[in-house]
């Protein structure tokens, strides 16, 4: 399969499982392991053939809803499907992502290590905040990552308009915009520019103690003082109004009798980290699947008919 993967400029996971293969040539399909008539993520498709001398292997491109490598001699056509975990992520193009931060971004943080990991099939090609001296914007500069001020402000005279950052997003070619701690309601503009393409993570079990003025500390000093037992982080789609969006995922973690605001502030934060990651992922593999009544899900990557 390596000589085979060497061949065609795609490697090729091993074993492979071939379903059918003919004496005169084979075929396989790198396919998702979607059902065929329901995969949502488009492929291309590409044809192998054996031909004379044996050792000559010839590839052509064709247009096809599935990648996979088709057979073309003279004997009947077989199709071998082939079985990876991996499929959709490697089937997709990288998403390139924008991250909105206001404070040190450990979020943002997360998320990049995660992208230079490998688990995020995506790469964070810029970075907008509102305080370009924040330790986000710092370890962004660190990194390489282009740095954007919005909005712009007496003390940040570089910063651009809502039209200047549509412009400079599209410009970036972004797909996705991550707020990871950004405190600014986003204007209308950008998020009808990237109409479901703009997350959100909130400290707290949304609906519940979201809206404007919660924000950090005092999210979870109003958990606390409510009398809540539990908490948690929430990822949302982003609309035009402050934690209203649709909400993706979210994890539940508990408020222990005796927590102060910084105790259940930092295991709330663990939770974050782990989530907005997971969330990123499937978002880069294109799994995200909307219900007919608005309600965004996650498509299983194991199992393409589970949906959380």
């Amino acid at each position: 399969m390596d000589a085979l993967g060497s061949i065609i400029g795609t490697r090729l996971p091993s074993p492979t499982n071939f379903i059918n293969m003919s004496s005169r040539c084979m075929a396989i399909r790198l396919a998702s392991q979607d059902n065929l008539s329901h995969c949502s993520v488009t492929y291309r498709r590409h044809i192998l053939a054996k031909a004379s001398p044996p050792s000559k292997v010839v590839l052509q491109k064709a247009g096809s809803k599935y990648q996979g490598l088709g057979c073309r001699c003279s004997a009947s056509e077989t199709v071998s499907c082939m079985t990876n975990d991996d499929t959709s992520q490697k089937s997709t193009q990288r998403k390139r992502l924008a991250v909105f931060v206001s404070g040190g971004g450990s979020n943002f943080k997360a998320i990049h290590e995660a992208t230079k990991q490998g688990l995020v099939h995506g790469d964070i090609t810029v970075l907008v905040t509102d305080k370009p001296g924040c330790g986000g914007a710092e370890y962004a500069r660190d990194n390489q990552i282009p740095v954007v001020i919005f909005p712009g402000s007496k003390s940040s005279p570089d910063g651009v308009s809502a039209a200047e950052l549509v412009a400079t997003l599209r410009k970036f070619e972004v797909d996705f915009l991550l707020l990871a701690g950004y405190l600014k309601l986003i204007p209308i503009e950008l998020v009808q520019a990237f109409r479901r393409s703009i997350l959100n993570i909130h400290p707290s079990l949304l609906p519940a103690f979201g809206g404007k003025g919660f924000y950090g500390l005092k999210v979870h000093e109003a958990v606390i003082g409510s009398g809540a037992r539990y908490s948690g982080p929430t990822v949302h789609f982003v609309d035009e109004q402050y934690d209203t969006g649709r909400i993706l995922a979210q994890r539940v973690v508990p408020v222990l009798t005796d927590d102060t605001a910084e105790q259940l502030a930092a295991r709330v934060l663990s939770q974050e980290h782990q989530v907005y990651v997971e969330v990123v992922t499937a978002l880069c593999e294109d799994r995200i699947v909307w219900r007919d009544d608005g309600v965004p899900l996650i498509r299983s990557r194991d199992n393409s008919d589970k949906l959380y």
